[in-house]
């Protein structure tokens, strides 16, 4: 006897769809069931006319502890992602202080005990002492973050040499290096050719070439150590004109975010600092790059890099737009936005489920237990009902951030419950029960 049965759905993987009941026992998906095919079940979930999905898994977020709690912490973020269907969080190393050595690891771990309300993968920084390396793969944490520009001092790579060096410290590890590709020389030149403190300096401080080079960068250098790596965040044309043509040299990956397939850097003028992030928004012909690169299957995640700060942070003055605190919140916003794709029918859903379930989890080490509806996979899964709508609001939002940029938008389908490994956590957008995220550790 299951102790979940979830019937009547069509189940949607990233390979199709298919109508295929779901047993759950010991927060498992036991078996995959023919429509009709007699089963038992302590509990019968009746999702009939709806889509039954894999849990997303946000590869790209910030939730902003240790030391930052003020803009958001492990439960706040956690809460915002169960509503949002997103059942694994991979959480970024640039807290205070950032996660840098196994101590600093360990602590967080120790932190988020008891108060995630999905699970968690932590990411640890590549610090200028590659001597903590091995103690921090001790710990296995899903992916190791290396940073080229705008960043301190102590995690700044910013030539070739750098870089390759440091991916050598990999070279007999089983793990993932993420890149965030920039040119602290372009960013630094530019800064001193137009003090004026403008949206056009920030711009200008950040251009394609500056994303372009450090995607090339990256692949060289990662061909050239062996490495696995993972490219952050892409949204110009030039950056993914160089991704395509040469991504074939090394195991290397590549994401993009939600906002930077809908918002250009003239809805600055609207949203100013509550869309001021890192990369800048491109203009409308990047976008029309970046949407088609989307819907050719050149970008393997869609992440959503939400970095919330406290409403105060964001509303105060500066005195220069590149002053504003950098980010947006996202996690609660990571579905109804990719929904609004299938909507326009640049992606369907098993590219939804391709680019926000199963390749993160495959490449962040996950891939054994997340990411897909099979035997023997976390029964993290969602019920979209189709028949119904979603839309966005502000007042709807639970990150301390207290709004999103999609406020007012309406895609056509609705989450209706939410089950992180068996057990049930959201039903028609409220919290069930207590607390049951875990920490998640890359599979050996």
């Amino acid at each position: 006897m299951f102790e979940t049965l979830i019937r009547g759905a069509t189940v949607v993987s990233a390979d199709g769809l298919s109508r295929t009941d779901v047993g759950i026992a010991a927060g498992k998906v036991a078996a995959l069931i023919a429509p009709g095919e007699s089963a038992e079940a302590r509990t019968v979930v009746d999702a009939s006319g709806s889509f039954l999905l894999p849990g997303l898994v946000d590869a790209h977020a910030h939730l902003r502890e240790p030391g930052l709690t003020h803009k958001e912490d492990f439960s706040s973020g956690t809460h915002a992602a169960a509503l949002g269907g997103v059942t694994t969080v991979l959480d970024m190393p640039t807290d205070e202080p950032w996660t840098a050595t196994s101590e600093q690891l360990a602590d967080k771990m120790a932190i988020a005990e008891g108060r995630l309300h999905v699970d968690v993968g932590l990411q640890a920084v590549v610090s200028r002492d590659l001597s903590l390396v091995p103690h921090l793969l001790d710990l296995a944490p899903v992916s190791f973050e290396l940073f080229t520009a705008d960043v301190p001092e102590a995690f700044l790579f910013e030539t070739l040499d750098a870089v390759a060096e440091a991916l050598k410290a990999f070279a007999d590890a089983d793990t993932l290096i993420g890149i965030s590709p920039g040119d602290q020389s372009i960013l630094t030149g530019s800064m001193a050719r137009d003090r004026t403190g403008t949206i056009a300096a920030f711009l200008d401080s950040r251009p394609p070439l500056a994303e372009a080079g450090g995607i090339a960068r990256a692949l060289v250098a990662a061909a050239s150590a062996q490495a696995r790596i993972h490219v952050r965040q892409i949204n110009s044309e030039l950056g993914v004109k160089t991704w395509s043509r040469l991504r074939s040299m090394a195991d290397a990956s590549v994401e993009t975010t939600p906002q930077n397939l809908f918002f250009t850097a003239q809805d600055y003028g609207a949203q100013g600092a509550n869309l001021k992030a890192s990369p800048p928004l491109r203009s409308p012909h990047d976008i029309d790059a970046l949407r088609a690169a989307l819907g050719a299957g050149l970008i393997d995640i869609v992440a959503t890099d939400h970095a919330p700060h406290a409403p105060a942070e964001k509303a105060a003055a500066y005195p220069a737009f590149a002053d504003i605190p950098g980010g947006l919140p996202g996690l609660q916003t990571l579905l109804p936005t990719m929904l609004r794709l299938v909507d326009e029918g640049l992606i369907a859903l098993p590219d939804l489920v391709r680019m926000c379930s199963r390749n993160p989890a495959e490449r962040f080490g996950l891939g054994r237990r997340k990411g897909c509806i099979a035997a023997g996979y976390d029964a993290d899964l969602l019920v979209l009902d189709p028949r119904q709508s979603t839309t966005i609001a502000n007042a709807d939002q639970v990150s301390r951030a207290g709004y999103t940029p999609f406020d007012g938008w309406t895609v056509k389908a609705r989450l209706t419950n939410v089950f992180l490994r068996g057990r049930e956590i959201v039903r028609q957008g409220r919290l069930v029960g207590p607390a049951q995220g875990k920490i998640v550790t890359r599979e050996r």
